[in-house]
This record gives C-alpha cells, structure tokens and sequence, in this order.
C-alpha cells in the first residue's frame, strides 16, 4: 500500500508512513559473482542482461549462470530481472521467441523490455514473468504508463529526464498495482532516456542493440572552415576543458532518499553492469544504509555521511539531474575526468588458512598500505595497515604483490573476522 503525504503534516505521521512504504534496492549485476555481491552488501534484487539481446551484450549473462543466479536469489529470498531490451530488427524475433521460452522456464522476477514487438513475443510466451517496461521506452507521463499497464505490464521504470514533482504526479495517476523504478545512481546516457545513435553513427555499434561505444565519452575538437580556403581548418576553442561536449556527470540522488520514499517509489535502480565489483559492494551498502537508517529514524537522517562513502568509488562528477530542477544546468562533466584520487579496488575475500586470510588482489598491495574493509550492512569501515603478507604457494613473507596474472592470490593476517567476497578498499 502507498501512503501520500500532504503538506502540513507531523513529523510523527510522516515517520509512521514512510516506514509502511518498503523501498526495493535494485543493483545491476553483470555476472553471477557481481550478484553475490550486491545481495551480500543489501540489494534487494539485481537485474542482468541476456546473451544478446540486452543493452549490455558486453557482459552477457549465458544461459547456465542466469540460472544459478536466479536460484540462487530465491533461496534467500531475493530477486532477479533479466534485461530483453534491445529495439530488435525482424531478423531478431526467431532469437527473441526463443529466449523468451527459456525465460519462462527458469522464472525471473521480471523481464525488462521495451520494444512494443518484443512485449507481444513476451506476453505470447514467457506469460509466467512479470513484464518490466525499460527507461528505453521513455515513460515519462502517467497516460503512458497507463498505456503499458493496459499492455500487460507490472512496473514501469521512468525516464531520467522526469523531475519529482512529474513523478509524484504520475504516481497519483497510476493504476494502484502498477509498480513504479527510478535510477537513483550511476552514469546518465546523453540520448533521451538512454536511445541513442551517435555510437551507431561514429563506429557502426548500435546502443540500441547494446553495443554502446560510449562515445558521448569522447574527447572531441571541433574545426571551422573558412568558405573561400576550403580544408584550412580552424579549431573551435573556449577554453581547455571545453572538449568533451556530450559527457554528463553521474546522477546521485542520496540526498533525495527521503523524499523518494516518501512519494511512493516502489524500486530504485543503481547503474552500472559494466562497474567493479569494488563499485557495486560501494554503492550497494551505502544506498542499504541510507535507507534503512532513514526507515529507522527519519528525523536524523544525514545524508553526507552516505555521500562520503559514495565518493570513495571511482565516477565523474556528481548530480541530481532534474529531480529537483528541471532547468537544473550542471549536468555535464567537460573535463571528462574519473574522480577519486584517494581510494582503489584493493582486494576480494576468498577463503581462509588456518589464521591467515586469503585475498585475491585487485591492485598493487604492499606492506604499510592504508587499506578499509567494507562490512556489509555497516557504513562504518575497518581501517588497517598491512603488516605481513604471505605467497599464497611457498607461504614466504614477501613485501609487494602486483596482479600479474588474473586471480592472484595473496595470504594476509585481518584485524577482523571476515567472511567470503567482502571487498578492501586500499587507500592509494
């Protein structure tokens, strides 16, 4: 049930609402490990593409680990939506049938589409899924979302251009059972809602097939041509940041929390199948804490505490987009710079030997590094200094390990009990 909250109202009332509206954490998962991890750091469900026909087929998901997956979240309660969400050609749909078949066989959550061809092939043959309509189809006005609901769909994820006053009237406009996804975090695409053909246009790789180049990440120079001297070309030049023209910076709507809760949002979606898994344990546990400590005591909520963990990952510049102002202008990232200079992926827990534990590195680790557990369900980190590390095959001190090969492994003694797939953070 959604609970609405009107202007006026105690502080004790909207306390007593916001916590009867329980908020879903939806992580992106580009793997089955990437999915331990954002249900061990408290997302609620995750989503994942398919082998070709998501708008990330560069971290497709095979048939035997979509599988795994989802049995896995089932058994701790926990969801999985898989991604369908290409605009498809005819010569697609043979493909589409099929994956559609399997789809209802194994049972996810949710199927995310939106292709209007592809949400008939759906309806016709996984009719035992939940049909998610994608940002992809721009709903972004309740009259739409009341066309898909009538279509068959359970949830409707909103465009990102929508400011919350538009969301909070779609929501009162809205079916009462038709579930309503935001993005909440991650990399904001240059095209309406995310459909764009400068990728397609530049390199021949379609985003709407999802073989984004991301090329709205470029640097680009732009030339004048004097008509009377034609191929003397004159660069076009503001200043020296001015280049990259299409580049935004990443939406981050932590701040936003209680707000959105409070509205009625049934789902909010962090982006970023293509991140780390250092990434995802980051922002997943920051965004677990934010919520339920808001959920917990509304009143004291603090959202800086959330934005510091945040900005220890590595992103562009950060912004609210046009939630709270659809003229909002600071959007875009010209410099086309990655922020965190502090902070790096260090390593990943993967077992134990007697007291030592075992990490698989992720960056170069040295004796007297500055290192941070992340704890899941704790916002709060354990700071330490490396004092000894061990070659996981001769089990000699050594003082440096590099990753010069993939699963590189080191032995380390923890200053705390830790568990399989926590992720350290190492201090650069």
């Amino acid at each position: 049930m959604i609970y609405y909250i009107s202007i006026g109202e105690t502080d004790k009332l909207r306390k007593e609402r916001g916590k009867m509206n329980k908020i879903e954490l939806l992580a992106p998962a580009g793997s089955f490990e990437k999915a331990q991890i954002a249900f061990l750091y408290g997302a609620d469900a995750v989503y994942m593409g398919t082998k070709s026909l998501s708008l990330r087929t560069r971290v497709s998901v095979d048939d035997n680990e979509l599988n795994k997956t989802i049995e896995y979240a089932h058994k701790m309660g926990k969801k999985v939506y898989v991604a369908l969400n290409i605009f498809a050609w005819d010569e697609k749909y043979d493909e589409i049938i099929k994956a559609a078949k399997e789809l209802n066989e194994i049972k996810p959550d949710g199927i995310i589409a939106s292709d209007g061809g592809v949400i008939e092939i759906l309806k016709q043959y996984a009719p035992d899924v939940d049909i998610h309509i994608s940002t992809q189809a721009n709903v972004i006005s309740y009259h739409t979302a009341n066309f898909w609901y009538h279509n068959g769909a359970k949830r409707v994820i909103l465009g990102r251009e929508m400011s919350k006053d538009q969301i909070k009237e779609l929501i009162e406009n809205k079916p009462k059972d038709l579930e309503v996804e935001i993005f909440c975090h991650g990399a904001i695409c240059f095209g309406y809602s995310g459909r764009c053909f400068l990728s397609d246009f530049l390199c021949g790789r379609s985003a709407n097939l999802g073989d984004c180049a991301q090329s709205c990440r470029w640097a680009y120079n732009v030339y004048v041509e004097e008509k009377n001297n034609p191929g003397n070309l004159m660069p076009v030049e503001d200043d020296e940041n001015g280049t990259y023209i299409f580049s935004s910076k990443d939406l981050c709507l932590i701040k936003e929390i209680p707000e959105i809760i409070e509205m009625g949002v049934d789902s909010i979606k962090i982006e970023g199948r293509l991140k780390t898994e250092y990434y995802l344990a980051s922002v997943v546990n920051a965004y677990r804490n934010a919520i339920d400590d808001y959920m917990k005591d509304p009143e004291n909520y603090d959202y800086t505490k959330y934005l510091k963990e945040l900005e220890k990952t590595k992103t562009r510049g950060l912004t609210t987009f046009y939630f709270n102002d659809r003229n909002n202008k600071d959007i875009q990232e010209y410099e086309g710079k990655q922020y965190n200079l502090e902070y790096e992926f260090g390593a990943k827990v993967v077992g134990k030997e007697n007291k030592k534990t075992i990490l698989e590195i992720k960056n170069k680790l040295s004796v007297g590094d500055e290192m941070e557990i992340i704890i899941p369900g704790k916002l709060e980190t354990e700071k330490f200094k490396i004092e000894k590390l061990w070659d996981i095959e001769t089990d000699e001190e050594i003082s440096t390990i590099n990753p010069g090969r993939a699963n590189q492994k080191v032995k380390i003694i923890l200053p705390i009990e830790v568990k399989e797939n926590w992720i350290i953070r190492r201090k650069k």
